[in-house]
């Protein structure tokens, strides 16, 4: 069997033994990091389902707000995501001296 050496990425340092995070805690982890993103992902679902709500009651006028205040909610999230993205490349990069 051959053994692969990992790809050689300059200024990273792979560590033999990464530890193993299960899906709660690197929610939580990444929730700490850039808590706006599921908060965006709540009110969009939020908005979605009280707007199906109201569509299903015949509320056309309430059901049309929320579906436009869920486009909102998705384009915070977008912003949201992108925030966090450019942190995330402004953090690892070199600071000049």
């Amino acid at each position: 069997m051959v053994q692969l050496e990992p790809p050689v990425v300059e200024g990273f340092t792979p560590t033999p033994y990464a530890e193993k995070q299960g899906f709660k805690a690197k929610f939580i982890k990444k929730t700490k990091e850039n808590p706006f993103v599921p908060i965006g992902c709540l009110a969009t679902a939020g908005a979605l389902t009280y707007g199906l709500i109201a569509f299903r009651q015949g509320k056309t006028r309430q059901s049309q707000m929320m579906m436009r205040a869920r486009i909102g909610a998705q384009g915070f999230t977008v912003a949201a995501i992108m925030f966090g993205v450019y942190m995330a490349a402004a953090k690892s990069q070199p600071r000049p001296s």
